[in-house]
């Protein structure tokens, strides 16, 4: 019988630790997935293989029936109670035995001596031994959004390789930050005996921005401010996150690196209503390309106003 190695599925050595496992799916889980691979049956059955073995290796308790017992992990505690006996395996788990590998049965207070083992084997296959169910394992699926999808609020189609394949459109909620995770319950891994779903996590992660940089919910933007404007005040032009321009304030004598916050034109509160803010940046901008006349006018503010020196003393003194 053809059997099924989980850890060469993923491409990892079975001493794997579990966060090798978890790299080692995520890798695998991007390449093949149906969403990047639309219409490839190939890829479709490979994302589902790997989802198995990932359901499997991932959960400790799993993890370590199945290095006992092979893939039928699931029928071994049955075996073990409707035989009464040592169960043993060699060859790691791969083998040809019943259950994917070669086998030593061992009689322990009862045994399987003149017994019908195949007939046991029958009976545990088919259900008459009692198994134990278990709720499937939870899936993380990493998306990206842009600053203006998180502001707004956006969604995303899933193709989830069930026992019925379905997409899924998730909404993601306005204000969501790298790291905010979008629970689906029920729509995770499948459970084994009888067991629930797992959940499916959208764990989202905000691109950066060309213009804002986020802090928490608090926006930061640097504007261009013309020299004359900054020494003289005015006002200058704030775009907003949400498309809008907002007309700002500039005080006379205005230094470079100033900051004002426009209150609540930041980030949504994730859940909760009202917003950061948006802190504008001042960059005064030198003008370049002067004429005669605003030459003569520089070099007359330099005889209003000359710059002081701090005096250098000679060494030679």
């Amino acid at each position: 019988m053809a059997t099924k190695d989980y850890y060469a599925i993923l491409g990892i050595a079975r001493g794997a630790t579990q966060e090798e496992v978890k790299k080692a799916f995520r890798k695998l889980a991007r390449k093949y997935h149906p969403d990047v691979n639309p219409g490839d049956k190939a890829s479709e059955a490979k994302f589902k293989e790997i989802n198995e073995a990932n359901e499997v290796l991932s959960d400790k308790e799993k993890r370590a029936k199945y290095d006992k017992y092979g893939e039928n992990w699931q029928h071994a505690e049955a075996f073990e109670k409707a035989g009464g006996g040592a169960y043993q395996q060699h060859g790691g788990g791969f083998g040809g035995g019943p259950f994917g590998g070669a086998y030593d049965f061992q009689q322990a207070g009862g045994g399987f001596a003149g017994e019908d083992i195949g007939g046991i084997f029958d009976q545990i296959l088919r259900g008459g031994g009692r198994r134990r169910s278990h709720r499937g394992q939870d899936v993380d699926y990493e998306t990206e959004v842009s600053l203006e999808e998180a502001y707004h609020g956006t969604s995303r189609k899933l193709t989830m390789q069930a026992a019925k394949p379905e997409t899924l459109e998730v909404k993601i909620p306005a204000g969501v930050t790298t790291g905010s995770r979008v629970r689906l319950a029920g729509k995770g891994g499948e459970g084994s005996g009888g067991g629930p779903r797992g959940d499916l996590y959208l764990v989202v992660r905000v691109l950066p921005h060309a213009r804002y940089e986020r802090k928490g919910d608090d926006l930061y933007i640097t504007i261009d401010v013309p020299l004359t404007v900054a020494a003289l005040g005015g006002e200058a032009t704030v775009p907003t996150i949400k498309g809008s321009k907002l007309a700002l304030k500039i005080p006379p004598e205005t230094q470079n690196g100033r900051t004002f916050k426009l209150t609540g034109q930041g980030m949504p509160h994730l859940g909760k209503t009202g917003h950061g803010d948006l802190i504008a940046r001042v960059n005064v901008v030198l003008p370049s390309n002067l004429t005669e006349k605003e030459k003569e006018l520089f070099a007359e503010l330099a005889k209003l106003r000359p710059t002081s020196r701090p005096e250098i003393p000679n060494p030679n003194i």
